[in-house]
């Protein structure tokens, strides 16, 4: 981030290291800048705590579209990163739990093979393990260089939030900005508890789309956290500086059952 930068929401100017020491937020009025999985690593996970698993895997060409390795190279050099979704073991104020944390940066954080089958893994292994799910979401939909390969992965993942729900591991997930198209339609609003960043963009289409579909213009604030809170798809709006006891609490909050007697 460059210095002296003008907020999008307020306008004030702030230099970097201020927004950084806010956790990427805006001190003057809260506004949440976009963060990468190393960044939220930082502030989420117990110092040296996270075991990366799953971090050979790569995306191959599936249906040999033309063009689609070199945009695969071109993302890793941007986004520093195999793919589009990281995940690994961790403990946050000293409870276990597995982390999954998507990027934007990489191709639009677009879910294809790749990241299904490490959502997907992430998602078995709490369940196995008997460790709650974490996953921060950001993502533009399915990846449609991929084709029908990259639809797969809603069902992929849905089946492994329904392995998790049966093996009775909690879920949540923390909705970042944004987080539209086949994510939303699958594990992303699949959790026992979803909570959202303030401000972010959740839904399927977006707002520029059903405008041009439905010919009218749509209400202030559309689509965003506080929006869907409203309707009832959002839970909790969090912001970055409450997210880790936030998470903490809730995994206190869902662990199994003990009779009183078993607690004496």
């Amino acid at each position: 981030m460059s210095t002296d930068t003008p907020c999008p929401s307020c306008g004030t100017v702030h230099d970097a290291a201020s927004i950084e020491a806010a956790l990427k937020t805006c001190p003057s009025c809260g506004y949440h800048y976009r963060m990468e999985p190393a960044e939220r690593i930082a502030y989420l996970a117990d110092k040296g705590s996270f075991q990366e698993f799953s971090a050979n895997l790569r995306s191959l060409n599936p249906i040999d579209l033309e063009g689609y390795e070199e945009k695969l190279s071109e993302a890793e050099a941007k986004a520093r990163m195999k793919e589009a979704v990281i995940t690994g073991t961790c403990t946050i104020e000293g409870k276990p739990a597995i982390l999954g944390i998507m990027s934007f940066n990489f191709m639009g954080g677009s879910m294809g093979s790749v990241v299904g089958e490490k959502v997907s893994r992430a998602l078995l292994r709490g369940a196995e393990e008997k460790k709650p799910v974490i996953i921060y979401t950001t993502s533009g939909g399915a990846r449609m260089q991929e084709g029908i390969f990259s639809l797969m992965q809603m069902a992929k993942t849905s089946s492994a939030v329904a392995e998790l729900a049966k093996a009775e591991v909690p879920y949540f997930v923390v909705l970042c900005d944004p987080t539209t198209g086949g994510v939303t339609a699958s594990f992303a609003m699949l959790a026992d508890v979803i909570i959202a960043e303030p401000g972010a963009l959740i839904g399927f289409a977006g707002p520029r789309v059903i405008e041009g579909t439905i010919r009218q213009k749509l209400p202030e604030g559309f689509q965003r956290a506080e929006f869907q809170q409203d309707k009832g798809f959002v839970d909790i709006i969090a912001r970055r500086q409450e997210q880790r006891h936030l998470l903490s609490l809730l995994i206190d909050l869902h662990k199994p059952y003990r009779s009183c007697k078993e607690g004496a």
